[in-house]
């Protein structure tokens, strides 16, 4: 079969303009960037308030493995499958990060026949939103430094700045460094670093805003130092507020474009869900539920790390909640959680599918158990499952419908009996949202709710010196907010190594972050890294451009 990019490439496209007018949207309400992408006015999205919503659909996942799952994939299969079925679909995706990209994963856009194009333009420069918020968030940075060069009469503690800088690629040589050398008048030499761009608390406060006055608020609250005296400063104190909504002001509105079969999908925003909240816009979600009876979203990662923020943290701040959850797994993942050798994969393995099956079955608990969600299983098919193994996991998972969808294959026919499959499992009036916990809850017992309810730990490790920075936070009024777990997505633990349905581990917290205007509280566990690495042969060194300008080698 060809690769994604050469599908991708080989498929006519429909002018964004006929894409928008399926919706219901005129002319006039898009800002056109090129012919096959454009961005939706704010202006007329805000007249679609008064308009009732459609059904939200949540597609979420086993923990990734290096055989693959395929959830953006399924997204995509099941928006182009619904809309085949007679269900007005609109997908709806985050934006794929450059560091991936060219790092371990390459394109981000779906694969086979079931992808959102143009391919290469999404995976890369898109429409600039990650520019805009790489340069509102080094803009507050630079107004720090300039403020403590300028006499400082904020007193800024600069032994205690928190706000780091950041850009779009894995660069571990950025982790950390020293800013301000070279003499007086370079500025102050402290100790600085870098994490990416999807890390950024501004990357959380865009997907999370719901209009540019929201937007502006949050972005008044991030906390980015403290004082000599240990008081917080925020980006109000900097009067950063305004220059860094103007930067932003084009990237809140969400971005057009469609599937090979040539249904609309927004795809906007990207922060990570090992790190961050892991979901596309909030202004995305709510104006396609306007415009469509059905919204098909994904949360990033298993269903342990985007579905409980999705839920706990997004749904928590948006007043959404979906009418059925759709959990994606595959044969080869499932092997691989049982202890399959990775290179094994493509031969039948009943014993270690049935050990990796014990993951997939906890997944089903927590979305249809601790969550509320109705829930349907997504086989996705790849060549080498055999008849005996798809019986075993019908099996297992009996009492929870289960499909074997063939959309990377066959596109959105190959996804029909998956769409049919939601459509009952939604008939049902929109289930009661099930938060793990209260905000009233202090923010240490949220934590561990999570780790015990979600994870299956037995609990939390911490320092003292963790464990004091979550006291001052709860004393200084951040109590109320919800807390976002940044760990490895490749295991129920913080160690990636550890496959299976682990339980009885320990959630090892080692550090704390506030994101004051993103409006929750991240827990940094394990080793995870807010500023990724390449690997030892990345994706970037198989991409090219040939003589007719076109991209090649992007996945």
């Amino acid at each position: 079969m060809p690769s994604d990019i050469e599908i991708a490439q080989s498929t006519p496209l429909q002018p964004i303009a006929d894409i928008a007018q399926r919706l219901g949207l005129p002319a006039q309400a898009l800002v056109p960037y090129g012919h096959h992408k454009a961005k939706i006015t704010l202006s007329h999205l805000r007249g679609l308030e008064s308009r009732p919503n459609g059904r939200l659909v949540l597609v979420t996942g086993i923990n990734p493995t290096p055989a693959g799952e395929g959830k953006t994939t399924t997204t995509v299969g099941l928006g182009d499958a619904l809309n085949r079925i007679g269900q007005r679909t609109i997908v709806c995706l985050r934006e794929p990060s450059l560091g991936p990209v060219f790092g371990l994963k390459g394109g981000a856009a779906g694969g086979g026949r079931a992808q959102v194009v143009p391919m290469e333009d999404i995976n890369l420069h898109f429409t600039g939103d990650f520019q805009a918020i790489a340069l509102a968030h080094n803009l507050l940075s630079a107004l720090i430094d300039n403020h403590i060069h300028h006499g400082n009469a904020l007193r800024i503690d600069a032994r205690r700045v928190s706000w780091k800088r950041v850009v779009d690629m894995n660069d571990r040589a950025l982790r950390e460094i020293v800013v301000g050398m070279g003499g007086p008048g370079n500025g102050y030499p402290r100790q600085d670093g870098f994490d990416i761009v999807v890390a950024s608390e501004i990357m959380a406060i865009l997907c999370l805003a719901t209009s540019l006055s929201d937007l502006k608020s949050r972005l008044s609250r991030i906390v980015v130092a403290s004082s000599l005296e240990g008081q917080p400063i925020t980006a109000q104190d900097l009067q950063a507020t305004g220059a860094m909504t103007a930067l932003l002001r084009d990237a809140m509105a969400p971005n057009l474009v469609q599937t090979l079969e040539h249904n609309p999908a927004f795809i906007h925003g990207g922060p990570f869900a090992n790190i961050a909240h892991g979901c596309n816009s909030v202004m995305a979600t709510r104006s396609a539920l306007k415009l469509a009876d059905w919204v098909v979203t994904e949360a990033g990662f298993g269903a342990d790390l985007g579905a409980e923020k999705f839920l706990n943290i997004k749904c928590r701040k948006s007043g959404l909640w979906p009418s059925a959850a759709v959990l994606v797994a595959s044969v080869r993942a499932l092997k691989y959680q049982g202890g399959a050798d990775v290179k094994q994969l493509s031969k039948e393995d009943l014993p270690r599918l049935a050990a990796g099956l014990a993951s997939l079955e906890r997944h089903i608990q927590n979305v249809s158990q601790v969550y509320g969600l109705p829930c349907v299983v997504a086989l996705n098919h790849f060549v080498h499952d055999t008849d005996a193994e798809v019986a075993l996991v019908r099996e297992r998972v009996a009492g929870t419908p289960m499909v074997v969808a063939r959309h990377w294959a066959e596109g959105g026919a190959g996804a029909q009996e998956l769409a049919q499959a939601v459509v009952q499992c939604a008939s049902a009036p929109d289930p009661t949202p099930h938060f793990l916990y209260p905000d009233s809850a202090t923010l240490w017992d949220k934590a561990e709710t999570v780790a015990r309810r979600v994870h299956r730990a037995k609990g939390l490790a911490a320092s003292s010196k963790v464990r004091a920075h979550l006291q001052k936070l709860q004393d200084q009024g951040y109590g109320h907010l919800p807390v976002c777990i940044a760990k490895t997505p490749y295991s129920w633990g913080t160690d990636p190594k550890q496959l299976g349905a682990l339980e009885g581990h320990e959630i090892d917290v080692r550090e704390v972050r506030l994101a004051a205007g993103a409006e929750f509280v991240v827990l940094i566990c394990g080793a995870i890294m807010p500023m990724p690495g390449l690997p030892a042969q990345p994706a970037a060194a198989s991409i090219d451009v040939d003589e007719d300008g076109r991209i090649i080698g992007l996945f």
